[in-house]
C-alpha cells in the first residue's frame, strides 16, 4: 500500500566547518511505507536540524494519521545504508520515555523517511541557545540542567541495557530532542550507532582519545560523549572547540 508523501530535492553545498543539505520542496511522490495506517499526506512544516545524516522536520499529515499521531518528527536522509541502521535499532529501543520513537518507515526509494514521535521545542542545543538570556537568570537553572542530563543518562542506560554490543557514537547536544518544558528531553539521531567490531568515522569533537592514540574506542565513548554533552549544557551549546579546525581538535 502506498502513502504520498512530499518528494525533496536535494543539494549539497560545503560551508566552513560542515557539509550543509539543503532541501527544495517540489511535487508529490509516492512512497511505501511499512504500515497501512500511514496512508496520507506528509506535509514537512518547520526545520529542525540539518546535518550529514540528514535533515529533520517537525511535520503534519493533512488527512488520516499515523498510529493515531498527526503529528511528527521526520527525518529525511539519502543514505539507505544508515537508515537501515537506524531502523533496527530504534525498533529494538521501543517504549522509552527518554528515546524518541519510531513510528513509521520509507526504504524502499529516495528520499528515505523516518516518521517519529512529534517534539514541540526542537533540539536542546537550539532551545538553549535561544532562550539563554531568560535560562541564565532563572535561579533554577541547575536544577533543570540537571533533570535533562538524567533524562538523557536514562537513554543511554536503556541503549546500553537492549543492546550491549551497539554504541550510538553521535551523542551530542544537537542529538537531544526537547519535548517538554520543563523538562523531557530525547536522544535521537541513531544512524551512526554501529557494533563495536566496525570501524567507521566518527564526530571527532565527541570521540574520546583513545580512538585517536589507539584507533580503539568502546561504549566507553558514550561516557565520554556524555561528558561533553555536560559541558555544552553550561555553555548553552557553544563550545570553543566548535571555532578550531578537527585537527587542532583532537590534539
Amino acid at each position: 500500500e502506498l502513502g504520498e508523501l512530499t518528494c525533496v530535492e536535494w543539494t549539497r553545498t560545503r560551508s566552513r566547518n560542515q557539509r550543509e543539505v539543503k532541501q527544495r520542496i517540489s511535487n508529490h511522490l509516492l512512497l511505501r511505507f511499512t504500515s497501512s495506517d500511514c496512508l496520507s499526506d506528509l506535509n514537512l512544516l518547520q526545520l529542525i536540524k540539518a546535518g550529514k545524516e540528514g535533515v529533520f522536520y517537525q511535520a503534519r499529515m493533512t488527512r488520516g494519521t499515523c498510529k493515531g499521531h498527526s503529528m511528527f518528527t521526520c527525518k529525511i536522509s539519502v543514505r539507505l545504508k544508515h537508515v537501515d541502521m537506524e531502523v533496527s535499532i530504534m525498533r529494538k529501543l521501543m517504549h522509552h520515555k527518554n528515546i524518541l520513537q519510531l513510528l513509521d518507515w520509507n526504504a524502499t526509494a529516495e528520499p528515505y523517511i523516518l516518521i517519529m514521535e512529534y517534539v514541540s521545542y526542537g533540539t536542546l542545543r537550539t532551545f538553549l541557545q535561544t532562550n539563554r538570556a531568560h535560562l541564565s537568570t532563572d535561579p533554577e537553572l541547575q536544577s533543570l540542567l540537571t533533570i535533562a542530563s538524567y533524562h538523557v543518562a536514562l537513554a543511554m542506560q536503556h541503549l546500553r541495557s537492549k543492546m550491549v554490543t551497539i554504541i550510538h557514537c553521535d551523542l551530542a547536544l544537537r542529538n537531544v530532542m526537547v519535548n517538554k518544558f520543563p523538562w523531557e528531553v530525547k536522544v535521537a539521531e541513531f544512524g551512526l550507532a554501529r557494533d563495536l567490531t566496525r570501524m567507521q568515522r566518527v564526530p571527532l569533537r565527541w570521540y574520546p582519545p583513545e580512538y585517536f592514540k589507539n584507533n580503539y574506542y568502546s561504549y566507553k565513548g558514550d561516557v565520554w560523549a556524555f561528558g561533553i554533552v555536560l559541558w555544552e549544557m553550561q555553555t548553552f551549546g557553544e563550545l570553543e572547540v566548535w571555532l578550531v579546525s578537527s585537527d587542532t581538535a583532537t590534539h
